[in-house]
């Protein structure tokens, strides 16, 4: 099962408390089971001109309603050397980043490993929707949530033995998000109605190319558009402005649609093309990492996941390296973007993933 029993192991849990209403209600769901819960809040960087950051209000106010310690980790200085600078580096490099996907692993459940060793705690948790389930012989296993909208794995795709082997995940077995709100109304808890969270944590309503525009101007500069051929077709706003697939933004008249095929930081081009020309049979992958800690094999085939909403595809992967890998999509795929990550999965379990170079 994906909980295990907190009678026949250490019972004290870290939660990470984000003060929205999925870590609330998995943080009560932790305490009916028995376990001895403890809340971590983040107090990251953000735009100082971003909206107001009102989550530690929120996740004490939680806190406080499970009568449960909330420690409050001041991670300001790190979250910006970690997540925003390869965040605005990956767009001065013409990529498109996922910066959650960095986070989670080396910073958010980094902080709840670190807490728990601090305090004793054998287990970390949060509100994520999938699940974990930790087998009586091999390794812990990260799975898709059981409802398939709600899944949010492809974010955490980067977790390993570390991570896996101590985390509970209680939201990964419920059916919707209106049962958990009602979960949230049962168990009187503040953020009940609270509104989910949309857009980048360190923006808050924000647009990101402000960031860009104020530490790396470069990546918002305006510049031409060609087609395949070098024939100017008109003016772009920014890379960053820009991914691989966009049709829309492009302010061209043409005969017919043209798609962003590419983003060429050496000369700030972007280049467009017709649809066909996003067909990709191949792509190769950098920076893998594997759930397991160890690849299935040299050679494997599996589904794959380019986009975090995007549909799996079957592919075959072949490693490289320990960090490199090239993958063969069974049917070419359109919008493979440099930055994004490709997760791997093997029926309804993550097995890994890696950062597409190209």
């Amino acid at each position: 099962m994906s909980i295990p029993d907190p009678e026949s192991s250490n019972q004290r849990v870290v939660i990470g408390l984000s003060g929205g209403v999925d870590s609330a209600v998995a943080a009560a769901r932790l305490q009916e089971q028995g376990y001895e819960v403890q809340g971590v809040t983040l107090k990251t960087w953000r735009m100082p001109s971003a909206d107001a950051d009102d989550h530690i209000d929120l996740a004490t106010a939680v806190a406080e309603t499970l009568h449960i310690p909330l420690h409050i980790a001041d991670v300001e200085a790190r979250f910006f050397r970690d997540v925003i600078e390869p965040f605005i580096t990956a767009y001065v490099q013409g990529q498109t980043p996922n910066p959650c996907v960095l986070c989670n692993p080396t910073l958010k459940f980094a902080v709840l490993l670190e807490t728990a060793d601090c305090i004793g705690a054998r287990w970390i948790a949060t509100g994520h929707y999938a699940r974990v389930v930790h087998p009586q012989v091999g390794p812990a296993r990260l799975l898709q949530a059981r409802n398939r909208q709600k899944d949010q794995s492809y974010a955490l795709y980067r977790l390993t033995q570390r991570h896996l082997g101590r985390l509970l995940l209680p939201l990964g077995d419920m059916a919707d998000k209106a049962t958990v709100r009602e979960l949230a109304r049962c168990y009187g808890l503040p953020s009940a109605e609270a509104e989910d969270s949309q857009d980048l944590c360190f923006m808050r309503g924000g647009d990101y190319r402000t960031l860009l525009e104020t530490w790396h101007p470069e990546a918002v500069r305006p510049g031409p558009i060609y087609d395949e051929s070098g024939k100017q077709l008109g003016e772009h706003h920014g890379l960053a402005c820009y991914t691989v697939g966009q049709r829309g933004g492009l302010g061209i008249a043409a005969p017919e649609p043209l798609y962003v095929l590419e983003l060429r930081p050496q000369d700030n081009a972007v280049i467009v093309g017709p649809a066909a020309r996003l067909a990709r049979e191949t792509c190769s992958l950098t920076a893998l990492t594997f759930t397991a800690d160890t690849p299935p094999a040299e050679t494997f085939s599996a589904h794959g996941r380019i986009r975090y909403r995007a549909p799996r595809v079957e592919i075959a992967v072949r490693l490289l390296d320990a960090q490199r890998a090239v993958v063969h999509f069974a049917q070419p795929q359109r919008g493979v973007a440099p930055g994004q990550s490709l997760v791997l999965y093997q029926d309804e379990e993550v097995i890994g993933g890696g950062i597409i170079t190209t």
